[in-house]
């Protein structure tokens, strides 16, 4: 289990900032995805990341960086925490996984989930799940800072 600091404004400030540099970097769409994926997976509370691309109704695993794969390598639209936030275009935060009926485990140690839809040019493209390995592991922050983060990548997933 890693340590627990939540994520504050100041960082994600200064992980937008390593995003931007990310994307100015001309890298291919793929590089640029799997190169985010691993950077929002050194935070505390992130402890298992995944980015799902939009390919039909169906979402499929992209890149994903954490302690070990999920066997959800493709979510129907609609389907659990995540299909439902690519469905409906809203992010999902579950406090307790546990307490959660669309909740699709991917590893056993998750106690907590944000689901972030990534949408281009007013279309939803994909999402990014992470897992947290502790109850109420995201806050408003993460919405916030996830969110302005889906929006900077978007155009790497269209």
């Amino acid at each position: 289990m890693k340590s627990q600091p939540r994520m504050n404004r100041e960082r994600a400030k200064e992980l937008l900032a390593e995003v931007d540099l990310l994307a100015s970097r001309a890298q291919q769409p793929a590089g640029m995805r799997k190169s985010v994926v691993q950077l929002l997976n050194l935070e505390p509370t992130y402890n298992w990341v995944g980015l799902y691309l939009l390919r039909g109704g169906e979402l499929r695993l992209d890149a994903w960086n954490g302690p070990a794969p999920t066997t959800h390598t493709t979510i129907p639209l609609g389907r659990g925490v995540t299909g439902f936030a690519a469905k409906s275009g809203r992010t999902e935060i579950v406090s307790d996984v546990s307490k959660e009926p669309r909740y699709l485990q991917c590893l056993a140690s998750t106690r907590s989930e944000i689901a972030v839809p990534i949408a281009h040019d007013g279309k939803v493209v994909g999402a990014l799940d992470i897992d947290g390995d502790t109850v109420n592991a995201h806050s408003s922050v993460d919405r916030e800072f996830l969110e302005a983060l889906a929006a900077k990548i978007s155009k790497f997933c269209a």
